[in-house]
């Protein structure tokens, strides 16, 4: 079935629409700004299957302080007093709002009210398939097994970017986009990264040339900061509202038939399971087009089988 989302056109079963690190950092940011130093009064779960954790219980959280708002992989952290830590996992589906105190949450989609001494945020899901989580954990050590263990690519270097690159000999596709190999990288950045770096989403780690070394860690951190920078000016003061990963701005992600806008050829895209991949023939793989079948009989376990793999 044929979609038409936000103005772009994509197939049902392949809408993938996992937060990754640049609309994060913007979530990160503005909560950072909200809540630090404010009390969390109370937390209202509408969703009981939200809350993935029953010890400490969720009740100890309520009247704690907000230390600080950092990010693991693709989960929002909250430091609270006394080494308590909730921990947001948004998957697919889920967002999140800033409201004022007293005003009324999205209706049926709301999974939880943090409500605070300055406003309240509501942790909400579209859709039927509750795959959203919240955690709440005590100490550093039980903070830590939420750490897939994805490089930091802000915080590397060229050699420590190849060094985890060529660890497993994975698609560069499935590399990055594997949470214990790179943080915060999901399926529509690496889309925008590959084409950035001109390298073919089918191309394996161990075989890749220094030059296209080069140009994978440039166009990953580029990609990655652009995004980060536009997105936060988007937003400016307000909350983040607009978190998606169909974006008009992008060059080949959800572009499927639409020009390159490096070259003109068409934007082409290979599905499988539930994840899809963009890329520009033209650009990416000296003009050879990528078949579904043959990606299938290529990945066999080098590619996600489900969307939670990618988390």
């Amino acid at each position: 079935m044929r979609l038409r989302f936000r103005g772009l056109h994509c197939w049902s079963g392949a809408l993938t629409l996992m937060p990754e690190l640049p609309d994060l950092e913007v979530y990160r940011s503005a909560l950072e700004a909200r809540v630090v130093g404010h009390a969390l009064q109370r937390i209202e779960l509408r969703n009981p299957f939200l809350l993935r954790t029953a010890i400490p219980p969720v009740e100890a959280a309520q009247g704690r302080h907000v230390r600080s708002v950092n990010r693991i992989g693709k989960r929002i952290v909250f430091r609270l007093d006394g080494a308590l830590f909730l921990i947001v996992h948004l998957m697919i589906a889920g967002r999140l709002r800033w409201l004022e105190t007293g005003a009324k949450p999205p209706g049926r989609i709301t999974l939880a009210l943090f409500h605070f001494d300055n406003g309240q945020l509501a942790y909400t899901e579209a859709g039927t398939k509750r795959r959203a989580s919240l955690h709440l954990v005590e100490g550093e050590a039980a903070l830590a097994a939420f750490d897939p263990g994805g490089l930091d690519v802000f915080a590397a270097d060229r050699r420590a970017l190849v060094e985890r690159l060529v660890s497993e000999n994975h698609t560069l596709k499935r590399a990055l986009t594997d949470p214990r190999l790179f943080s915060g990288i999901g399926n529509a950045y690496s889309d925008e990264i590959l084409h950035r770096a001109k390298l073919s989403p089918l191309a394996l780690t161990s075989k890749l040339t220094e030059s296209e070394r080069v140009r994978l860690f440039d166009a990953t951190r580029d990609v990655l900061k652009e995004w980060t920078v536009r997105l936060s000016a988007e937003a400016g003061t307000n909350f983040p509202d607009k978190v998606t990963a169909f974006r008009p701005g992008m060059t080949v992600h959800g572009k499927f038939g639409q020009p390159c806008p490096a070259c003109g050829a068409p934007v082409r895209r290979i599905v499988y399971a539930e994840n899809e991949c963009n890329y520009c023939a033209t650009c990416q793989t000296g003009g050879r087009v990528l078949a579904d079948r043959a990606l299938s009989r290529l990945l066999h376990d080098s590619w996600p089988r489900s969307i939670d793999e990618l988390g």
